[in-house]
């Protein structure tokens, strides 16, 4: 019996940091677009240079176990020395590996990640068998003794499994959430439609909530201040969408901005937990398995679970890598009590339909 299964990708990643990159801000009429960018032909001296374990299923699985949370990780890797690193990895961390599927003759996933001075990244990625994770590929047996199934953001092929797994959790009654990721909304809505019907939690960021439901952040309107706080009009939009959909809750991460939450009944709102940032990689990860445990410890305590994910989430900012800043479930109850009055508030939707 395992308190949650995570599915999704396992890859070797490479950072890299130099200060030859350079940010180019390129502006349209209604938009603006950023760029990496390296001079053509040169050669760049590296800062910094770290080679570590990575991937949705991987770094989410890491961050489950950490806070305490039994942990299994279904994830499809070569048969190459990159692959039987990343079992090691996992079974050091207590995590059972049990459902790992090596393909033959294949290349496990790689990924270089490459670090701006100011923090965030650009990942050029080579998906391997985490793009062809077919349904032979997945222990459902796992699954039916887990009460949570946790889907990272899935690629390729891999994609087509989503109804098959939706199916399965609800019918044998186990917690879903899932991180929708860009690939499989680019895909389709069809893609989609039964995950969104069945799945407990959905989360994914402002960028993916624009994509899926068509609603844009309007830079020139203003945000509305509800019981002394404020939300964007269209983040609520975004929310009242994503919930239209049958989860019982969805979450958007918002960057510097925040994360919000929405239940059918109230909006919650929470901002950024101060943090020295070194790397956004695996921000994301670590948030929304932060934000699915402290769930199922609470009792469903929406607010505890997105203050208590902005806090990891801020933690893991300051490493280099997608795991080093993950803390425990104890440690991140110790940032919140010398920092009380970071707190997630909540605004009813009477007020927002005033």
């Amino acid at each position: 019996m395992f308190d949650v299964v995570t599915i999704g990708s396992a890859t070797k990643d490479a950072f890299i940091e130099t200060d030859g990159a350079n940010i180019v801000t390129v502006a349209q009429r209604d938009k603006k677009s950023e760029f990496m960018s390296y001079p053509y032909g040169s050669k760049i001296e590296i800062n910094k240079f770290k080679v570590s374990i990575g991937g949705g299923a991987v770094n989410t699985a890491c961050n489950f176990a950490k806070l305490g949370m039994k942990t299994a990780a279904i994830v499809k890797i070569g048969d190459d020395s990159t692959g039987n690193d990343i079992i090691k990895m996992l079974e050091q961390r207590g995590i059972s590996t049990k459902s790992t599927v090596k393909e033959q003759n294949a290349n496990t996933g790689f990924s270089v990640i490459l670090l701006s001075f100011e923090g965030d990244r650009t990942v050029l990625a080579h998906r391997g068998p985490n793009a062809a994770i077919s349904k032979k590929d997945v222990d459902f047996e796992v699954i039916k003794k887990s009460r949570w199934l946790y889907i990272a953001p899935l690629n390729g092929e891999s994609t087509n499994i989503l109804d098959d797994i939706a199916d399965f959790a609800e019918e044998n009654n186990v917690n879903m959430a899932i991180n929708v990721g860009t690939s499989s909304i680019k895909r389709g809505e069809k893609y989609l439609d039964k995950i969104l019907k069945t799945a407990e939690v959905v989360l994914m960021n402002a960028e993916e909530a624009s994509m899926l439901t068509k609603i844009e952040i309007r830079p020139n309107t203003k945000e509305v201040n509800y019981s002394q706080y404020t939300i964007h009009p269209d983040i609520i939009s975004m929310l009242k969408t994503l919930k239209s959909t049958k989860a019982k809750i969805v979450v958007i991460t918002d960057g510097q901005n925040g994360a919000y939450a929405y239940d059918g009944n109230n909006f919650y709102r929470c901002g950024n937990y101060p943090a020295n940032v070194v790397s956004t990689l695996g921000a994301g990860d670590a948030f929304a398995s932060t934000f699915v445990t402290i769930l199922d410890k609470t009792g469903w305590n929406i607010e505890k679970a997105l203050t208590g994910a902005s806090v990891n989430a801020a933690s893991v900012v300051e490493k280099f890598n997608a795991q080093d800043g993950q803390l425990t479930y104890e440690e991140i109850e110790k940032k919140l009590s010398n920092f009380p009055d970071f707190k997630t508030r909540v605004i009813s939707e009477k007020e927002c339909d005033k």
